[in-house]
């Protein structure tokens, strides 16, 4: 995990049960004798996750519907700080902070989880989009129990299911940074394959024929799960859309959870012309995913971007050689 992730030593369920005792009902001991929880377990999974965001982030109240995505806290976390140090490559190596930093999640969903972490590790504000207003209501019911970031974090409804950032921003809005976690998988089939698959992994009984569906122990719908042609599908449409607003979003950033993907994107990306692309690796435990982040702003019109909007403490200790 990335080193400044809070839970890079693991979860300390001492603490976190502390804060939140509610997750003491769902604690097991593994056969080495660490305390754990049923991961396969959606309950155990949300009430761990609300612990968390109580206990590193100061969230209160973090709740989500039945069916929505749960998102693993930690991995969530870790792409907040990958893109804080992509950041920071563009001001010299410091990374900046406080509500000026506007950061725009494409697919917030019901959850919050991406402008609640990076309010909480950076002061960051974000304005958070998605396609389903059952998804954004309970984001602003989040929002409401935590009064003292809700100015921070302004949530929007896209109405047009095809699109990503045609039609969504207004007039004289730009952005640091774009961050995105897209579905996934090219179809329900696909996703009922991978659920039997972490089914089994976590040990449990797989989905036979005839017998009961697995458990989906991070939760997720259709929309948050698949779309036509997912994750490869999506990611070309956001990198061609992005082309069309170029200088209005500093760094566009997407989770990438397939390697066989990436010629696919990076063929997309070269298309649009795009002055850079990188490919920023992620990995917590056995999972390994990367993310892609691509800019039309050269280095230039990045130094001139610090400038004017991240220039802080006067630049102090820092030379004046652009980046």
């Amino acid at each position: 995990m990335h080193p400044r992730n809070k839970n890079a030593a693991g979860y300390d369920f001492a603490a976190l049960t502390a804060t939140s005792a509610a997750l003491a009902k769902y604690l097991k001991t593994t056969p080495a004798g660490a305390p754990t929880i049923d991961f396969a377990n959606p309950a155990a999974v949300k009430t761990l996750n609300r612990a968390i965001l109580m206990h590193h982030y100061g969230v209160r109240g973090w709740d989500i519907p039945a069916g929505y995505l749960c998102p693993p806290i930690p991995g969530r976390a870790d792409y907040v700080h990958a893109v804080a140090d992509l950041l920071a490559t563009c001001n010299r190596k410091n990374i900046p902070t406080g509500a000026g930093v506007r950061v725009l999640d494409v697919g917030t969903g019901a959850n919050l989880v991406y402008p609640l972490i990076g309010h909480a590790e950076y002061g960051w504000s974000f304005l958070g989009t998605d396609i389903d207003d059952a998804a954004l209501a309970n984001a602003r019911a989040i929002l409401g129990k935590n009064p003292e970031i809700a100015a921070d974090i302004e949530l929007r409804h896209q109405p047009v299911w095809d699109n990503i950032f045609t039609g969504l921003l207004r007039s004289g809005e730009s952005f640091d940074l774009s961050i995105c976690n897209p579905p996934f998988h090219n179809s329900p089939d696909e996703v009922l394959a991978v659920s039997q698959r972490k089914w089994n992994n976590l040990g449990k009984p797989g989905a036979k024929k005839g017998s009961a569906q697995p458990r989906l122990n991070f939760g997720g719908g259709g929309t948050e799960l698949w779309c036509n042609g997912g994750e490869r599908a999506f990611v070309k449409t956001m990198v061609e859309q992005s082309a069309s607003i170029p200088k209005r979003v500093l760094w566009f950033t997407s989770l990438v959870s397939k390697a066989e993907n990436l010629p696919h994107i990076e063929a997309a990306l070269k298309k649009a012309k795009v002055v850079e692309s990188r490919i920023l690796d992620m990995a917590q435990g056995q999972k390994h995913s990367r993310i892609v982040a691509w800019t039309f702003c050269a280095n230039g019109e990045r130094e001139k971007w610090r400038r004017e909007r991240w220039s802080t403490a006067n630049d102090a200790g820092l030379d004046d050689e652009p980046v």
